[in-house]
């Protein structure tokens, strides 16, 4: 049913006249006949009789269905006014799987975000290729340093977090009561691969000069609580942002002290970020210091 013809019907049968129906709507009374009479032939039933102007009982069996119906309506207009008051398409994130740290979270839109999970090499892809507004993307790195990223296209960054990593060791792991341990330590231990999530073993080892840190299991998932219980079930050791691998059940969170080495969260865009892209960057970047890649 044409919703014009059903609104005109209400205000008819509210009215009880087709003249103050017509001033009500800013019709002419003819087109409001013609708009009754195209409604009763879609249905093939008679809606009013005409001297009074009362409902039939088709035409009160409609009434019963056009309220909801045009209530349902202004609804979904309200709702798309809404959205198109807001910023033309929300935003898109991409982010590796220890990237969203607190400051991030605090800073995202209330509303309108899409996250997307990936690893950490194709996050300035997907930037690059337009599937996100913006990235946060991780890594090892010396403090203060920039992360080397994948070179894909033209994008800025911005350095936004720093903070200490650690290796996550089971309880009943013989370095579990340290204070602190030397990377070099640990070259010969039995760690876990899981480059999209854990800071990838081939940094470890540049770390070192290249060589140890043999993997045990290999994990290519994304979901952070999975590889820490593996870490604390003993499958192998995982270096971790702080944050990350603190209060994790029957693990301990033991910090790295040499090398000296951060975990670095470096947001990413292409262009010049607008709307709720714009103001995340804002958010996030209080001294700006773009770096070009």
């Amino acid at each position: 049913m044409d919703p014009h013809l059903l609104r005109t019907y209400v205000t008819v049968a509210r009215l009880a006249s087709f003249s103050e129906a017509a001033r009500e709507l800013g019709y002419t009374q003819s087109a409001v006949s013609q708009h009754i009479a195209a409604l009763e032939q879609d249905l093939g039933a008679a809606l009013l009789s005409r001297r009074p102007v009362t409902p039939t009982a088709a035409g009160e069996r409609l009434l019963e269905h056009a309220g909801p119906l045009l209530l349902r309506l202004e609804a979904a207009r309200a709702d798309v006014v809404r959205i198109a008051a807001a910023p033309a398409h929300g935003l898109t994130l991409a982010t590796s799987p220890t990237a969203l740290g607190p400051a991030a979270l605090a800073a995202l839109p209330p509303a309108g975000v899409t996250l997307r999970v990936l690893a950490r090499d194709e996050v300035p892809a997907a930037v690059a290729a337009g599937t996100a507004d913006l990235g946060l993307v991780d890594g090892l790195a010396a403090p203060s340093d920039p992360l080397r990223l994948p070179d894909v296209a033209p994008l800025t960054t911005y350095g936004v977090a720093e903070e200490p990593v650690c290796v996550l060791l089971p309880t009943a792991h013989p370095l579990a009561r340290r204070t602190g341990l030397r990377l070099g330590d640990l070259a010969d231990a039995r760690w876990l691969d899981a480059p999209a999530t854990a800071l990838p073993l081939t940094r470890l080892r540049a770390a070192n000069g290249g060589g140890g840190f043999r993997p045990a299991l290999r994990y290519d998932g994304t979901d952070v609580r999975l590889l820490t219980t593996l870490a604390a079930t003993g499958h192998g050791l995982a270096l971790l942002p702080r944050s990350a691998a603190a209060g994790v059940p029957g693990a301990v969170a033991v910090p790295v002290t040499e090398p000296h080495l951060v975990h670095r969260t470096e947001l990413v865009h292409a262009g010049t970020p607008t709307g709720a892209a714009g103001a995340l960057v804002d958010a996030l970047v209080e001294s700006p210091h773009a770096r070009v890649v």
